[in-house]
């Protein structure tokens, strides 16, 4: 690989040794598009690694034709893939990222350059829908960075700031030292979901700090609705909650919360028909402040008021949130895809409160979890 940018010097004065790290399976298409764009990078020098988890489609082909590092991984999870493939290379600085992005053309450069700092141990990016993407994936990217409404996630942060203390970057647009990762014993083993979370609590643990560099963009496709999209959102509860039982230190009140909200809807449901079923013949003036506030009338007029601020919250959230796809029609549409996000999300986090207590943390150990389609 070749660039215009100086590179960046270690202390002893020569160049950081970088490269980028892609876990991949089954998807050499999409590859192929990432492969080309880095191709076009900035930075001068820099080694890819593609570790393939035994793929059956052209995956091999596409990365010969790209001239870069083809690794035959044999793992079953993105931790494993990358971790079996850290243990093999020699570099001073990695990369990470996905075989479904749109790499900017400084995007190596622009992350490589904050290591010229001792005190840099890591540092990130955002990530958004790519303008390629359709309509609906870029409805739910306006829903992943509204405010208020997403549990934390990290994909549309930008706070303010050249270079900002963070404590997670997501594993799709982000770099850390090799060192580091050495030392932290990389990836957790066997992690089937929220491997980059756990890596950065491990790092962070060790003593170093992680920054996001919020004008770094990583570009990177969002699944379509409903099915793809609501599958994903599964997976993230059931993969967050079992990493949060293995490790305590990352779990937060929000994520946990949001597996109360399958149970909330449906109980705000079954009060909303009662109310009116009990309500009869005076419901007519339930609309208006006349007549007595009695436990029907309650149970009918609470839940609608409350859900009318729940879309409310999550208008106002799309309409000041980070997403570059706002628009009138998608800032629309934000509540209803807030709502399926939480209530897959939610669903994900029961069906992994029911694994745990049969297995524990080890229901959190195996076989990759992906809303994709996948031959292995």
């Amino acid at each position: 690989m070749g660039g215009t940018a100086e590179p960046v010097l270690g202390p002893d004065g020569v160049p950081y040794r970088v490269a980028v790290l892609i876990p991949t399976i089954n998807n050499a298409d999409e590859l192929d598009g990432v492969l080309e764009r880095l191709g076009r990078q900035t930075y001068p020098d820099f080694e890819i690694i593609i570790s393939d988890s035994k793929s059956r489609d052209h995956t091999r082909e596409v990365c010969e034709k790209h001239g870069v590092t083809w690794f035959d991984d044999d793992s079953t999870n993105r931790a494993d893939a990358c971790t079996k493939a850290l243990e093999t290379m020699d570099h001073d600085i990695v990369l990470f990222t996905d075989d479904d992005t749109e790499p900017p053309e400084h995007w190596v450069e622009h992350l490589v350059r904050w290591f010229a700092d001792p005190e840099v141990g890591g540092v990130g990016g955002p990530n958004f829908a790519p303008d390629s993407d359709p309509f609906g994936a870029k409805c739910a990217d306006v829903a992943f960075c509204t405010r208020f409404m997403t549990a934390g996630t990290r994909y549309g942060a930008q706070p303010k700031g050249e270079l900002v203390p963070i404590t997670h970057n997501p594993g799709v647009n982000c770099a850390h030292r090799m060192a580091n990762l050495r030392e932290v014993g990389f990836f957790e083993p066997g992690c089937i979901g929220a491997e980059d979370v756990v890596l950065d609590a491990k790092i962070q643990r060790a003593g170093h700090r992680l920054f996001i560099d919020p004008s770094n963009v990583m570009p990177h496709r969002r699944r379509r609705p409903f099915k793809p999209y609501m599958k994903q959102m599964r997976n993230y509860g059931y993969t967050r909650m079992v990493a949060n039982k293995r490790w305590p230190e990352i779990a937060t009140w929000s994520h946990t919360a949001v597996g109360f909200f399958p149970w909330l809807v449906a109980f705000a449901t079954l009060c909303v028909l009662a109310g009116a079923v009990q309500g009869g013949a005076e419901a007519s003036t339930w609309f208006t402040l006349d007549g007595p506030w009695d436990i029907a009338r309650v149970a009918f007029h609470v839940p609608l008021g409350l859900g009318a601020v729940y879309i409310a919250v999550a208008w106002l959230g799309a309409a000041v949130g980070t997403s570059p796809h706002r628009s009138p029609l998608t800032v629309l549409l934000a509540p209803l895809f807030v709502f399926l996000a939480h209530w897959a999300y939610g669903q994900g986090v029961n069906k992994a409160w029911k694994e745990i207590r049969k297995t524990g943390g080890a229901a959190g150990v195996g076989r990759q979890i992906d809303d994709r389609t996948r031959t292995l």
